[in-house]
């Protein structure tokens, strides 16, 4: 009888090998390497259990790259619109997503309530499609009392089951014919075919390409919920992250309300969209237009604060910048950034005592993007120097003005993408004046918009039209 052969994986990376090492000679990390068994491939039950859940395996032949039909593949629309935008437009028949978060911070919730809202069905028709819910860590019982917090009304579309064995998953799949799958969690499920405890690096790689297997070759969407490590990478092998077509990042801070949706790889669709919900006690609200949330209408007379009009992907929102200087307490001055890069934070303020000669190098910096966002657009810059400056000298910024820009290293104003977007959504929210790169005025019909332009070439120029 043939014995189980024994690999060696990267658990960073997915490097194999066929002995142990110290350090993966792929990205370098020491101790990483993890031992796992390859079972006989007599003896694969998973991949055979997929193969039947997945009915007819289909048929591939050799094509020529102009006998392929060009079209765009047909979207599932999940009745959000937050997650259909991260998805790229809506869930793709027969694709694999990975959704991965904190813990706590709302990756079921958000799951099982879409799923509710799937299965239900919207429209006059209200035909609803087939969801297979397959839970390993919680109970029927919980996740009934979760559905009745989200007010989900019970239909015959939506099916549950808690089982952690992936043979008996398929088994369950070949019986009901789901229209979708969720897999809750995929460190919770175990095959027979591996020798290993559940969330071990064997097993989540082969529940993962049994799964992928299943959704190939029955054009069913399978969606996957993964746990993070304590790095706030995702738990096991990183070959995880290769299998699946859209791994998405459920973001944000516990002690906030708002949760951000982010897309870290998409193979039907852009990487760079953002979805933005607030949590309550009903479940997840999606917030269509988070500008008015995320400004704050006290702040009139305080100084170290600055309005500025961002854009994460395609979205154009305001954000508002808070920053606080004062006199170092120690020998060090200490510098803090909360939603920015620090390091960019540092070097802002080596341009503004460099460029515009502000001492700042005796004073404590302190940097805050209100709503617990983090925010990393360039345009960002010129808030984060306005916002400065305004705690250092406590001279609060006039109402009704907002800028984008972002600022080079010899203090001019660089141009910024989207400067459209960005000054409709200043106009919109009832801004008066707003702060943009004389460059980004070329070719742009300053008439159409009731907003004052405020062209600036260098950071002095800003800071001039600001305080006078």
């Amino acid at each position: 009888m043939a014995k189980d052969k024994v690999m060696y994986v990267c658990s960073n990376c997915g490097q194999e090998s066929a002995k142990w090492v110290g350090k993966c000679p792929a990205c370098g990390q020491w101790n990483t390497f993890k031992e796992i068994k390859v079972a006989d491939t007599r003896k694969q039950a998973a991949t055979s259990a997929a193969a039947s859940a997945g009915h007819q395996l289909r048929q591939n032949k050799v094509l020529r790259l102009r006998d392929i039909a060009a079209h765009d593949d047909p979207r599932i629309d999940m009745l959000d619109q937050e997650l259909n935008r991260v998805l790229g437009g809506g869930l793709v028949p027969g694709s694999i997503v990975l959704l991965g978060g904190e813990p706590g911070i709302g990756k079921s919730t958000l799951t099982l309530q879409t799923m509710l809202n799937v299965s239900q069905g919207a429209g006059a028709e209200r035909k609803g499609m087939r969801v297979l819910y397959v839970s390993g860590e919680e109970s029927a019982h919980q996740l009934k009392m979760r559905a009745e917090r989200l007010n989900g009304n019970d239909n015959d579309n939506f099916l549950l089951l808690c089982e952690n064995s992936l043979e008996a998953v398929f088994d369950h799949i070949k019986e009901v014919q789901p229209e979708l799958v969720v897999i809750d969690s995929i460190q919770t499920i175990a095959t027979e075919d591996v020798e290993s405890s559940a969330g071990s690096i064997a097993q989540v790689r082969e529940c993962a390409s049994a799964l992928l297997r299943f959704a190939k070759t029955s054009g069913v969407p399978v969606i996957l919920i993964g746990h993070i490590t304590k790095e706030g990478t995702l738990a096991g092998p990183k070959i995880l992250e290769h299998i699946v077509d859209t791994v998405v990042q459920f973001e944000g801070d516990q002690h906030y309300v708002y949760r951000i949706l982010r897309s870290i790889k998409n193979r039907f669709g852009s990487t760079s969209e953002l979805g933005i919900y607030e949590m309550q006690q009903t479940g997840l609200r999606q917030v269509s237009n988070p500008s008015e949330l995320l400004l704050t209408d006290d702040h009139d007379g305080l100084s170290g604060v600055a309005i500025s009009a961002a854009i994460e992907g395609v979205r154009p929102f305001l954000v508002e910048t808070q920053a606080l200087v004062s006199s170092a307490a120690y020998g060090t001055p200490q510098r803090s950034a909360t939603g920015f890069d620090q390091r960019r934070l540092n070097m802002l303020l080596a341009v503004l005592e460099k460029r515009v000669g502000f001492k700042l190098m005796q004073k404590d910096v302190f940097l805050n993007i209100a709503g617990g966002l983090r925010v990393t657009d360039m345009a960002m810059d010129l808030s984060v120097i306005a916002a400065v400056l305004s705690s250092n000298v406590d001279t609060p910024i006039e109402e009704g003005w907002c800028m984008a820009g972002e600022v080079g290293l010899s203090g001019e104003v660089r141009p910024v993408a989207r400067i459209e977007q960005r000054i409709s959504e200043a106009e919109k929210l009832g801004f008066q004046h707003i702060i943009v790169p004389k460059y980004n005025l070329s070719g742009l019909d300053r008439k159409k918009y009731k907003i004052e332009l405020v062209p600036v070439r260098k950071v002095e120029e800003a800071l001039r039209a600001l305080f006078g």
